[in-house]
């Protein structure tokens, strides 16, 4: 039986731990954190994301989870309506093969998935790494040595496997941070199966309303100094950028004030690397490639790297070399489109002036026009191919 050892017990983790667990292999998870990580914000599952879904057998259970579409409202600055986009209208975007899950609760399925087929350790990190042309020798902080036949860093986008493999300099920092977290309440705010979302100059806020339990809070917004903003911590932070606004986004903030850590908040970021696989080392996921919450598919591209890698392996058998580089080869180019992307996704979520933000509002309300949503659509399923 053949051994990998996978770093990081994330979606591109556990979905590589789930198809090499299929195709016969022995997979072992080690992951820093001391337990499992929940909460997030919403990824969409669509092209060869939802394929792979489907390959892995995930889809009956992430259904279960599906929040389904639901209407968004832009609003003013004081929570009044500005402009009102259907779902019917992401429906037409979207396709019939496409699922919109919080990324914890798509964490969850992959982790039931392979919680009984897996080895996973909390709490343990790679201390070295050692490799010739016949296996890896990975030794780890819990003082044991496990000799593999690959070794997988989807330690994300702070990845310490990249740093090992490549050095420091591949994650691109953009002037930028991101918030997202789970609502105590539906947003009062917020009509049933709606979202709330100003844009402004330099920063959005998008307040969720599914119901109990399935209620969320997104902001982001542009800084000169990303850094010092974590260090201050999200209440704070978010305090700041967004205490002017109301329509829901007060009571969100006390939310967020009563649990922080809940919070997802981190800078926005991309990690370019020249190739991403030494010997029998890869990296998968944000820690090879993230291509910013700005461009999105980040969830759907670790699913589809996985499920690939994993069929790369069985087409080369043992050339685990040989297996990587034609893995490689088929994903460059849409990673490269999803990262010259997210230049756009920034004018979008965070537009540099208000002749962009009405700019953007011309664009939605455009798209809201019956003639142009299969126009929409037909793009958008040519950018999924």
């Amino acid at each position: 039986m053949k051994r990998t050892v996978i770093v990081g017990a994330g979606i591109a983790g556990l979905a590589t731990a789930l198809r090499l667990a299929n195709d016969g292999w022995r997979p072992i998870v080690v992951e820093r954190a001391p337990a499992r990580r929940s909460g997030g914000y919403l990824v969409n599952l669509l092209g060869a994301g939802y394929a792979a879904a489907e390959r892995l057998g995930l889809v009956p259970a992430l259904t279960e989870r599906a929040l389904g579409l639901f209407t968004t409202v832009l609003v003013r600055a004081d929570g009044r309506p500005k402009l009102t986009v259907p779902s019917v209208v992401a429906e037409a975007a979207l396709g019939p093969r496409t699922m919109t899950v919080f990324r914890g609760d798509l964490e969850d399925v992959l982790y039931e998935a392979v919680r009984d087929r897996v080895e996973i350790r909390f709490g343990t990190t790679v201390d070295c790494v050692a490799q010739d042309a016949e296996r890896v020798v990975v030794t780890l902080s819990d003082g044991t040595t496990e000799k593999a036949d690959l070794l997988v860093g989807a330690d994300g986008v702070h990845s310490t496997t990249r740093t090992t493999l490549f050095g420091a300099g591949h994650r691109v920092d953009l002037p930028y941070v991101v918030a997202a977290f789970p609502l105590a309440h539906p947003p009062e705010a917020v009509p049933a199966s709606s979202a709330a979302t100003f844009i402004g100059p330099g920063r959005t806020a998008a307040l969720v309303n599914l119901g109990p339990g399935r209620s969320s809070a997104f902001v982001t917004y542009r800084c000169a100094t990303p850094d010092r903003e974590l260090a201050r911590g999200p209440v704070p932070a978010l305090r700041v950028a967004f205490g002017d606004l109301a329509g829901g986004v007060p009571e969100a903030l006390r939310d967020l004030e009563a649990d922080p850590a809940v919070a997802y908040f981190d800078r926005v970021s991309q990690v370019k690397v020249p190739q991403w696989s030494v010997g029998r080392t890869v990296l998968l996921g944000d820690a090879a490639w993230c291509v910013s919450l700005f461009a999105g598919h980040g969830a759907a591209l670790a699913l589809a790297g996985a499920d690939r890698l994993g069929a790369a392996l069985t087409r080369h058998g043992d050339d685990v070399r040989s297996a990587l580089t034609w893995w490689e080869a088929g994903l460059r180019a849409e990673v490269a489109k999803r990262q010259a992307l997210a230049r756009r996704g920034m004018y979008q979520y965070a537009p540099p002036s208000g002749l962009h933000v009405w700019l953007n509002e011309v664009a939605i309300r455009a798209v809201t026009l019956p003639g142009i949503r299969g126009l929409v659509r037909r793009g958008i399923e040519r950018q999924n191919r």
